[in-house]
């Protein structure tokens, strides 16, 4: 059962990777609780941890040891294709490299999701074009990925994600292909998602970016050493 408002909840968190005999730990002991609505940021050096936290939250690899919680629902005890059928109910994912089919325009690209789930065409097309208007891209909705900006094009990945209402947006370095007005314009699309309710998780090195969240977590050799609230967490636009 769910406790009220928990979207995710780490107990005791362990992960090890094995390559023969060698052990390799990279988490240990992660405990971690994030409320629906939060927006938090998940920071530490190359070798931290940080990208193998990420990967157990989205469902993309499974921990070592430990119980971890997506709403309630014991994600530990799930599994290959129960995991793969959270992913695409519960979980959005925002990459660095956009991840975009080329030959797609921006409307089916975002509505790719939908097509997994076997939803219509024409509901695909509806619900796409609602997201792309969320992130103020509904005007090039029939544009490939070359025809579009960097910005542009991260707009799409992010309305994509977007398309099944997740419980959580997961974003890995959103803006790191881009450059600083062009991330600026895309924090401002998560400020926005923020105000309107998104549960947002998102990974970065940079402390800039960082700082638009409102709460960042701090990992060194595969342990959590400082989660703070920030206070007065602004906007790269400035607000």
């Amino acid at each position: 059962m769910n406790e009220t408002g928990v979207a995710i909840d780490f107990i005791g968190i362990t992960k090890t990777y094995k390559s023969g005999a060698l052990e390799v730990p990279v988490l240990h002991g992660i405990d971690m609780r994030v409320m629906r609505g939060e927006y938090v940021a998940i920071m530490g050096p190359s070798g931290s941890g940080k990208s193998t936290l990420m990967n157990i939250i989205g469902c993309l690899d499974r921990p070592t040891s430990g119980t971890y919680r997506l709403e309630g629902e014991d994600v530990s005890r799930l599994d290959d294709n129960a995991l793969a059928a959270l992913r695409l109910r519960k979980l959005g994912f925002v990459f660095q490299g956009f991840n975009l089919l080329a030959r797609t325009d921006a409307l089916k690209n975002v509505g790719l999701p939908l097509f997994y789930a076997g939803v219509g065409s024409r509901e695909r097309a509806r619900r796409a074009m609602a997201v792309l208007e969320e992130v103020g891209l509904s005007d090039r909705a029939r544009h490939r990925p070359s025809e579009l900006s960097g910005g542009q094009q991260q707009r799409v990945a992010i309305a994509r994600a977007l398309i099944n209402d997740p419980a959580v947006l997961l974003a890995d370095e959103p803006t790191g292909n881009l450059d600083t007005k062009t991330s600026a314009d895309i924090m401002a699309v998560f400020d926005q998602l923020h105000a309107g309710g998104r549960t947002i998780i998102m990974v970065t090195h940079d402390e800039n970016i960082a700082r638009n969240a409102r709460r960042i977590i701090r990992l060194i050799d595969g342990l959590v050493v400082a989660d703070d609230v920030i206070q007065g967490a602004r906007s790269l636009t400035g607000s």
